[in-house]
C-alpha cells in the first residue's frame, strides 16, 4: 500500500505541476528572442501567473517523493513506474488545456501503461 501511495503522489503531483506550468506559459506567451531582457522579460512575466506557482509546488512535492521512493526501492522499478505520468499527461493534456490526442499517440499510450503495469507486477 505504501508504494502505491508515494508512486500515485510522484505521477499526481509531476503531471500535475506540469500541466499548471504548461497552462501559466500559454498565458505568459513565447519568448521573441533569446537576448537576456527578452528571456528575463518572459520569466517575471511567469512569476505573475498564480498556475506557476501552484505547479512548481507541485513539481517540488513530487521531487521529493522521488527522492524517498528511490530510497526506498530499487531505481529499475522507481523509473519505469513513474512512466505513468505519460499516461496521466495524455489524460491532463486532453481534459485539462484541451488538447487534441490522435489515435496513434493514445497507442502509445495504452503501451506505456500496459508496461508499467508489467513492471509492477514483477515486483511483487
Amino acid at each position: 500500500m505504501k508504494q502505491i501511495i508515494i508512486f500515485a503522489l510522484i505521477v499526481i503531483a509531476g503531471t500535475g505541476g506540469e500541466l499548471c506550468v504548461s497552462r501559466a506559459m500559454k498565458k505568459v506567451g513565447e519568448a521573441r528572442s533569446f537576448r537576456p531582457g527578452a528571456v528575463a522579460q518572459v520569466i517575471l512575466r511567469a512569476l505573475r501567473v498564480p498556475w506557476m506557482w501552484v505547479g512548481v509546488g507541485m513539481m517540488a512535492t513530487a521531487f521529493f517523493a522521488l527522492l524517498g521512493a528511490l530510497s526506498m526501492f530499487n531505481v529499475s522499478f522507481v523509473v519505469p513506474v513513474t512512466a505513468l505520468s505519460y499516461v496521466a499527461g495524455a489524460f491532463g493534456g486532453a481534459a485539462f488545456l484541451g488538447e487534441q490526442v490522435n489515435r496513434q499517440r493514445w497507442l502509445g499510450v495504452l503501451l506505456v501503461a500496459i508496461g508499467v503495469t508489467l513492471v509492477f507486477l514483477g515486483n511483487r
